[in-house]
């Protein structure tokens, strides 16, 4: 099958992106749970996190838009499934548990969660658990029209409003705290939710369910247009502009002295706008997803930076995922150690950007070149990389 450049690029794209979230989280979380030093740190943590949120739905559309409705049986899909997601995935989560924490600890929860000190994991979890439903609902979308995906997609986005219905309904709601001690937030209940059922009647059509119906509904039914562009940068930056306003109004409400600091409930109320199934984000991925179709859908295979750079980090992309806070968190802290933190940093008020970009920047360039080596090994690189 001819390999779509395009979402090579976007896929590149959404890795560094990923860095650049997980460079920037040390900016609001700390203390007992969150912890913003200074209001030009609260500015530019709601500047990225608008910019990169959208980077796990666009991973999660990439596979959908190359992938769904299966081409292939259900056991020979779920035998390459396992092979690139679930055995490197195995690997690294053996990996965090030996590095981080305690390696004991960590190997008692494996058989019920993913490690916590590796938490960008529970990605993979949500992935393979739609990659589960996928056989289910490929012979449906094989035969899809497009007024009755649009209905579908038209209710998933009415979803997409739910973490903003709840928080208005519910006000300021406790957060259970659970065992582990993460919170657990107490969700105002809607249409069928009660204490004694969690699966109302939207459960099944909402989260990112949406995004499989999505990526199918780009490829099938959206032909590229001028005036997509348009609607590429439009969506982009109104999603942007909504998380942005979002994060600033809910860091003003906290306090208007600086240091902000709460529990880690404050700072999961504080991440209400950069839900990933929330409409702010939708409207990033969608927009982003438009753009990099637009200006790569022409580009030549044969270019030089995509065949040596491009393709091979898309390549390797999974892989890169997986391994890159082992790398980021060592930079992150050493970069905090010689420049300081906040507007008393050795850079003034631009000491929090420089950190963020220039750990991202690192983690990306050594995780990269890392992953592309171990991916060529022969035979067993496969099962590291994915």
């Amino acid at each position: 099958m001819k390999r779509e450049v395009w979402l090579d690029f976007l896929r590149v794209t959404a890795c560094f992106m990923v860095m650049v979230i997980h460079s920037t989280e040390p900016f609001y979380l700390g203390g007992d749970g969150a912890l913003i030093l200074t209001p030009a740190d609260a500015f530019w943590v709601a500047i990225f996190e608008g910019i990169c949120r959208c980077c796990v739905p666009i991973f999660l559309l990439a596979s959908a838009y190359l992938q769904f409705p299966i081409r292939y049986s259900t056991g020979e899909f779920f035998r390459r499934r396992a092979v690139r997601i679930l055995i490197p995935l195995l690997l690294w989560t053996v990996v965090y548990a030996l590095v981080w924490g305690s390696p004991i600890d960590n190997f008692k929860g494996l058989l019920l969660n993913f490690n916590y000190a590796a938490g960008h994991l529970w990605f993979v979890y949500m992935l393979v658990g739609v990659y589960l439903i996928m056989p289910l609902l490929s012979p449906w979308a094989e035969k899809v029209s497009v007024k009755e995906l649009e209905v579908y997609l038209g209710i998933w986005l009415f979803t997409t409003l739910f973490p903003f219905i709840r928080e208005a309904a519910g006000g300021e709601a406790p957060l259970i705290q659970a065992a582990d001690g993460l919170p657990a937030p107490a969700l105002f209940p809607l249409w069928g939710e009660a204490s004694w059922n969690a699966y109302g009647l939207f459960y099944y059509v909402s989260g990112f369910f949406g995004y499989l119906l999505l990526g199918l509904y780009l490829r099938r039914f959206v032909e590229d247009r001028r005036w997509l562009k348009l609607l590429g940068c439009s969506l982009f930056l109104l999603g942007f502009a909504a998380i942005v306003w979002g994060l600033v109004l809910r860091f003003s409400a906290t306090s208007d002295v600086f240091p902000l600091t709460g529990s880690l409930a404050t700072a999961v109320a504080w991440e209400t706008p950069i839900n990933f199934c929330g409409l702010p984000v939708v409207m990033t991925s969608v927009g982003l997803i438009l753009l990099f179709r637009s200006w790569f859908s022409r580009h030549s295979e044969d270019a030089p930076i995509y065949r040596h750079i491009t393709l091979p980090l898309s390549k390797a992309g999974y892989g890169m995922y997986l391994m890159h806070m082992l790398v980021l968190a060592t930079v992150s802290a050493k970069l905090r150690e010689l420049w300081g933190l906040g507007s008393d940093g050795a850079l003034g008020a631009w000491t929090t950007p420089a950190q963020i970009l220039l750990t991202a920047l690192i983690t990306f360039v050594v995780v990269g070149i890392i992953a592309v080596l171990l991916q060529r090994i022969p035979k067993v690189g496969k099962y590291i990389i994915g």
